[in-house]
């Protein structure tokens, strides 16, 4: 198959942006906004029934849509972006995402929420392409640390989003925070308008349609699935088609891809080992986060008639999750030092030991505030780790044309892991109960067990990550190798790296 070439056009007037220097800052605020806005409605999810007339099941779709509008738009996207203009296309996913934001502020009805909250998904793509226009626009002793940042702005989102989104529910009108978070966007878009530049770097080819909707069905019958398997029931006929309909619809993709010049997904780079083992170490990583997202904030809320439970508010259940917000930002430089001076495989054997340390914390203190937050935090600590991580080792092993898509594909992977961290934390959570009062709520040992498949996971990402293939000379088109060259980055042009080279 022939290799994707780049194309160095000489930038715009239009395509140019009066100061780059302030890009990081700008992309990774863009970054955090469309993290927040994937949590944004979790508080809001008990109290959509009364508020809209929906069933439990449909205002379950809030969540599940932008789940699976993330997942279908992210690497193609991400392909997009490489192919026709990464910030073009990062400008057009914010354009969705205020396009939601206003369907959500002027409506109560359901299906009206559920579209906005799908158009919100699709802007997840952000983040890959704001890693792939800072690998493309920086100079090489900048890149490890503004990707580290921009990366970890998916877990800063989400730990930010939950106790934003509690304090509107009880003080605001809910429709607020979608008004905001639509103007946040608008705010987004002219500051990346104004001092984000647009890549020169463009890979030639013709799009890749019908890999995409290969690609799109695959994702959507796997995560309908795995999200909504507990309520259709795990061996109902839509659940097992679904499943079934992907296994085989997989592998006719795969050999679409193998045979098409310029795939949606170029399978013989992702099946480098280098390449591969990271997507696998995404997943993993993305499941035993998610599970520190999905239990600390209902774990306190849990009356204290459970014998563990806190009776804390809404507020202060979200709040838990802020310190290790704070910490994702302050540790990912820590980071990317890490991984400059002994390589990303260190920093995500690293972070996959923390995660895990973390888990042991929260399993055995489960009846203290401080020490539940302490616990949350340590887990937060090493998925700030692990998600500056994941996308170094990513552009190690890949050609600079394909950052955008490869990173978008990498991110997907934490997306199917959060999916399935859902369904496994739903399935223990509803199979392990009690009776308190006139209510059912989880045991002490629900909790605990998610605590140890947690620590699991993240125990299986380091050994995953042992695989990789270690340090080596750098090569030119990756991160490390990527150096300015005579007119490189600042000066209208770059080295047009071969597939050979990566």
């Amino acid at each position: 198959m022939p290799a994707d070439i780049p194309a160095t056009a000489a930038p715009t007037a239009a395509d140019e942006a009066p100061h780059p220097r302030f890009a990081v800052g700008v992309l990774a605020f863009c970054g955090v906004v469309v993290a927040v806005m994937q949590t944004i409605v979790v508080p809001l999810l008990p109290h959509i029934p009364a508020l809209t007339g929906a069933t439990p099941a449909a205002a379950s779709w809030l969540v599940t849509v932008t789940l699976l509008t993330g997942a279908v738009f992210t690497p193609v996207l991400g392909r997009v972006g490489d192919m026709y203009g990464k910030r073009r296309v990062l400008v057009a996913s914010l354009v969705v995402l205020v396009v939601g934001s206003v369907l959500c502020a002027i409506s109560s009805h359901i299906g009206v929420l559920i579209t906005g909250r799908a158009l919100q998904g699709a802007a997840l793509a952000v983040v890959p392409l704001g890693i792939s226009i800072l690998r493309d626009e920086l100079p090489p002793a900048r890149v490890l640390s503004a990707v580290a940042l921009m990366s970890s702005t998916l877990g800063i989102g989400a730990a930010v989003g939950l106790p934003v989104a509690a304090l509107v529910v009880e003080h605001f009108d809910w429709h607020t925070m979608f008004w905001v978070s639509g103007a946040i966007g608008v705010l987004d878009i002219v500051l990346v308008l104004c001092f984000v530049p647009e890549s020169s770097l463009r890979t030639r080819g013709r799009f890749d349609a019908v890999g995409a909707l290969g690609l799109s069905g695959v994702l959507v019958c796997l995560l309908l699935a795995v999200t909504q398997g507990a309520d259709w029931g795990w061996t109902s006929v839509r659940t097992v088609g679904l499943l079934v309909l992907a296994v085989v619809v997989a592998p006719i993709w795969g050999r679409y891809e193998l045979r098409v010049p310029t795939p949606m997904v170029d399978l013989r780079v992702s099946a480098r080992p280098s390449v591969l083992l990271t997507h696998a170490a995404a997943l993993l990583i993305g499941f035993a986060f998610y599970a520190n997202s999905l239990v600390t904030a209902q774990m306190v809320q849990e009356p204290k008639e459970t014998g563990y439970g806190l009776g804390a508010s809404l507020v202060v259940s979200g709040l838990c999750l802020l310190p290790g917000g704070v910490m994702m930002v302050a540790l990912s430089p820590v980071s990317a030092r890490i991984s400059a001076k002994h390589g990303p495989k260190v920093s995500l054997l690293l972070a996959s030991g923390v995660i895990a340390a973390g888990y042991v914390v929260r399993y055995f203190t489960s009846h203290s505030l401080w020490l539940i937050v302490a616990g949350a935090t340590v887990v937060a600590s090493g998925t700030a780790i692990a998600y500056s991580a994941l996308p170094a080792l990513v552009m190690r092993g890949v050609p600079v044309s394909e950052t955008a898509a490869a990173n978008g594909l990498n991110t997907l992977m934490r997306s199917i892991g959060q999916a399935l961290c859902s369904a496994t934390v739903a399935a223990v959570l509803t199979g392990l109960t009690f009776r308190v009062g006139d209510r059912t709520a989880p045991t002490l040992h629900a909790y605990q067990l998610v605590f140890l498949v947690a620590a699991g996971a993240a125990l299986a990402a380091l050994l995953v990550t042992l695989f990789l293939p270690g340090r080596r000379v750098p090569a030119a088109g990756t991160v490390e190798g990527n150096r300015d060259v005579p007119g490189g980055p600042g000066n209208g042009a770059r080295k047009v790296p071969t597939q050979e080279s990566a």
